[in-house]
């Protein structure tokens, strides 16, 4: 194992147990688990961003009696503390921070050593490599789970093509991902990270955010929220329209890049802010990615075009001098700002998303046998015992159908 020092594992068992007094859904999970064992037996790989939200997700599984490996999927995001706790929890921990990119691809190696029967992955990294340098493990994975649009993208194009060996499910497109992790966590998070890196008073500010999916939503409305005129930049005439009756205004990079004070670029493509946007920037424009790979800026372009780079001008934030004078400002490395800046998201939206992580495992344990390769929703009941065992948690009620309301949805002849 390969890990931060163990004298750092009693801040992180401090750091987890205050997630999980925000996590009950998946604390209630991982009690069953205890109970039922669905996992009894299973070697689990995973490469996700070493959190204390992820610990709790990690505690879940091993209660279901599986042994779990787990590499980091961010190096920035990883909390040498929590990573340090796991690993004296007999977790198979291969994470430190800050290490470059040679070593974060020697970590999720190490992770696939365990042989998984399943496989968690954040990106599609580990799947990637699975698929192209270690083949010879393939056919001892019976399926997997991924947590990310960028991720889901990748898989599909692997399973168009022919490419994917295995069942992946989809978490990242349950409703309660999109809606509570994507579009609330994404949205906070995001913010969060970039007011630790500057402490700039976002309001009366233009801040442009570059994709206008769940994620970008979410940092449109806290944007506003704080007081932010906000420009969207779409490629997706749809989410553009959305954008526009929402009351944003809408326009291509190219004219956005003469306006804004703060980008922000949450597409999961690359090259969304380029070289000819740079140079119409104003001086002093801050640049944040909240998407999962550091392809959105580039930083490679931006490197180019400076004279003079300040590293850590303040936390997180390095400055860019042009040849003009102009000064760019690039947080995080061009890397996710709500991980490396911050935290991520809240403890309270993880409990939803790695609560239908964990029960996508259990059904994935149930099911693999019956499963061709391919990408997979997840099953409707799990996103809706999800919701239902979040609403319980916080003590609120809902309505149920009647049988003559239920009765009257099933009927379709006039007049019932």
């Amino acid at each position: 194992m390969e890990f931060a020092d163990a004298p750092l594992a009693e801040a992180g068992e401090r750091r987890i147990d205050w997630a999980l007094r925000s996590m009950p859904v998946l604390r209630a999970i991982g009690e069953r688990f205890a109970r039922t064992l669905p996992l009894d037996g299973l070697k689990i790989a995973a490469c996700l961003h070493i959190t204390a939200e992820t610990a709790v997700l990690v505690g879940a599984l091993r209660a279901g009696g599986a042994r779990v490996a787990l590499a980091a999927s961010n190096p920035l995001s990883t909390q040498n503390d929590v990573a340090a706790a796991l690993a004296a929890y007999d977790v198979a921990v291969h994470a430190r921070a800050g290490v470059d990119r040679d070593t974060y691809y020697r970590h999720i190696h190490q992770a696939l050593d365990i042989g998984p029967d399943i496989v968690l992955d954040d990106g599609c990294d580990l799947v990637n490599i699975l698929h192209t340098e270690r083949v010879e493990l393939l056919d001892g994975v019976s399926g997997g789970c991924e947590e990310t649009t960028t991720g889901i993208i990748r898989l599909r194009q692997m399973a168009a093509e022919q490419a994917l060996r295995f069942p992946m499910v989809a978490v990242n497109d349950t409703r309660t991902k999109r809606m509570f992790d994507n579009r609330y966590g994404t949205g906070q998070s995001t913010l969060d990270g970039i007011l630790r890196a500057t402490n700039m008073l976002l309001a009366g500010r233009t801040v442009v955010v570059a994709g206008f999916g769940y994620c970008g939503r979410g940092v449109a409305e806290r944007a506003r929220g704080q007081g932010a005129r906000v420009i969207v930049t779409e490629i997706d005439p749809v989410k553009a329209l959305d954008a526009s009756l929402q009351g944003y205004d809408v326009r291509p990079m190219a004219e956005a890049a003469r306006q804004g004070d703060l980008f922000i670029t949450v597409t999961g493509n690359r090259d969304v802010i380029r070289g000819e946007h740079l140079a119409e920037m104003k001086d002093g424009a801050i640049l944040a990615n909240a998407g999962h790979f550091d392809v959105e800026i580039d930083v490679r372009a931006l490197e180019s075009m400076a004279d003079t780079v300040y590293l850590g001008v303040r936390p997180h934030t390095d400055e860019y001098v042009l040849a003009d004078g102009r000064r760019l400002l690039l947080l995080a490395e061009g890397r996710l700002v709500n991980l490396t800046a911050a935290e991520g998201h809240p403890a309270a939206v993880m409990d939803m998303s790695f609560s239908a992580q964990a029960l996508a495992v259990a059904w994935l344990a149930e099911e693999r046998s019956r499963l061709t390769p391919g990408v997979y929703d997840v099953p409707a009941e799990i996103d809706v015992e999800v919701a239902r065992l979040k609403l319980a948690a916080a003590d609120i009620e809902i309505d149920a159908l009647t049988p003559v309301q239920a009765d009257y949805l099933r009927s379709w002849r006039l007049g019932s």
